[in-house]
């Protein structure tokens, strides 16, 4: 049997396998106590949980680069947007905010929407030396009708009890409905930016995402009426108890003595496990619609059109619609992928909206996982996160085992100063590592 042939006699085996070592290393987590493993089960549920939602957001870049070859550079902003969806749906809503200057915010948003589409339609139907003086007269006048509206309004709602709030706060609705919420901010400014950027050539589309991402993160850092800015948002509510409400519940009290848990670790497990399988459901549901429709005509078509677009258009297929629907879709998924960080979080800090984390390691596990494969995007993904964590402990050790022949001095002290940085270094190893012999991922499309 030839090396290819074993290959594919082995690759139905290679995905459960992996699946299997990245199971055990979660069990040696939460079991094991050693310099490597913590032998935690709230670490390793904490793990575990960020996973499952970094194997979202890598299903929602499958989707774009697997399915259709769209490169978006820009996946931190829509988690952003799909991120505050659980602040303005969610929180409570805060006393003289909505009074001080919430519909004439909505007003000054309506203006500005009106205005876009007013230009759109000025560009459209005005013909002659007229055209372009009358879609600056529509955006110019509809500028200054805006900023008349929007600047006092804003400023009225920061300074509403500017300490404690200074937004204008939320519904109050269940925190569950702020997830699809989430979605549908993600996918709505996915459409705007499909709408203009998806005409262009790949690499101008990864140049417009990663500017639009970056501009959605700073409004969210300048706003502060929206979500209070730098200033962070927390307090935001969870679907699951709070572990101090069941640290004083007698009968989970008793429960935990039973386990053989002190309330304190027995409460962090159970509202960990809770996450677990409310994050697992979702990432379920998502893999099963993503394996139907890609298994679909429809599905056939975005990787005959990601294949070969010319071929695609030259059969009567409208590529540049294809390429907005699957950029709508992953950027949705993207968006609820927010939405449930936040809620498993609490808090809402811009700041923390890193692109490095947000966008590259993304990437990283999409690129590792296999794109273009829906379980290999989870699969990179839960295992790149686990990787990630871990390299911050493991360098460490590392280094002081790399060190242990060097003298006591500056050179030495340096290196083990810097060692917990090393998981940078480990990213960029595992990528070249999987290129080099593994080019198309751990489990690569069929």
């Amino acid at each position: 049997m030839s090396h290819t042939r074993q290959a594919e006699a082995l690759s139905p085996w290679r995905a459960p396998l992996l699946f299997l070592i990245l199971a055990l290393l979660f069990v040696l987590e939460g079991s094991f106590r050693s310099a490597m493993f913590s032998g935690s089960w709230n670490t390793a549920l904490g793990i575990l949980n960020m996973g499952l939602i970094s194997a979202i957001m890598a299903l929602g870049v499958n989707m774009q680069w697997g399915y259709g070859g769209l490169f978006n550079a820009g996946v931190v902003g829509f988690l952003a947007l799909g991120g505050l969806a659980p602040v303005l749906i969610s929180t409570a809503p805060v006393p003289g905010a909505w009074e001080a200057g919430g519909p004439r915010v909505l007003l000054a948003l309506a203006v500005g929407l009106g205005t876009l589409v007013l230009g759109a339609l000025a560009w459209r139907r005005v013909r002659g030396p007229l055209r372009v003086p009358a879609l600056v007269a529509v955006l110019v006048l509809g500028f200054v009708l805006y900023r008349w509206l929007f600047d006092p309004a804003v400023m009225a709602i920061e300074a509403n009890n500017s300490a404690r709030a200074g937004n204008i706060g939320g519904l109050g609705w269940p925190i569950l409905l702020s997830w699809p919420v989430g979605a549908l901010f993600a996918a709505a400014a996915a459409w705007g930016v499909g709408k203009v950027a998806l005409g262009l050539r790949s690499d101008y589309l990864a140049i417009a995402t990663l500017g639009i991402g970056e501009i959605i993160v700073a409004v969210m850092r300048n706003e502060e009426w929206l979500a209070r800015g730098v200033k962070n948002m927390s307090g935001i509510p969870r679907p699951v108890p709070y572990e101090l409400d069941l640290q004083n519940d007698p009968g989970f009290v008793a429960r935990a003595a039973e386990w053989g848990m002190s309330p304190g670790v027995a409460s962090g497990i159970w509202v960990k496990l809770l996450y677990a399988g409310l994050f697992g459901t979702v990432l379920l549901a998502l893999i099963l619609l993503a394996e139907l429709a890609l298994k679909s005509p429809w599905g056939r078509m975005m990787r005959a059109i990601r294949d070969n677009e010319t071929a695609a258009e030259a059969m009567g297929k409208d590529v540049t619609r294809r390429h907005l629907q699957i950029f709508v879709i992953g950027s949705a998924v993207i968006g609820l992928a927010g939405a449930m960080m936040i809620t498993q979080d609490g808090l809402l800090s811009p700041n923390s909206f890193n692109p490095l984390r947000y966008t590259f390691v993304i990437w990283v596990m999409v690129i590792v996982g296999g794109s273009g494969n829906n379980w290999g995007a989870v699969l990179g993904a839960m295992l790149i996160w686990f990787l990630w964590i871990k390299a911050e402990v493991w360098g460490p050790e590392l280094m002081r085992l790399v060190t242990l022949p060097l003298p006591a001095g500056a050179l030495r002290d340096h290196l083990l100063g810097g060692a917990p940085h090393m998981r940078f270094i480990a990213m960029g190893l595992v990528l070249l590592l999987v290129l080099r012999f593994a080019p198309r991922g751990l489990v690569p499309e069929r």
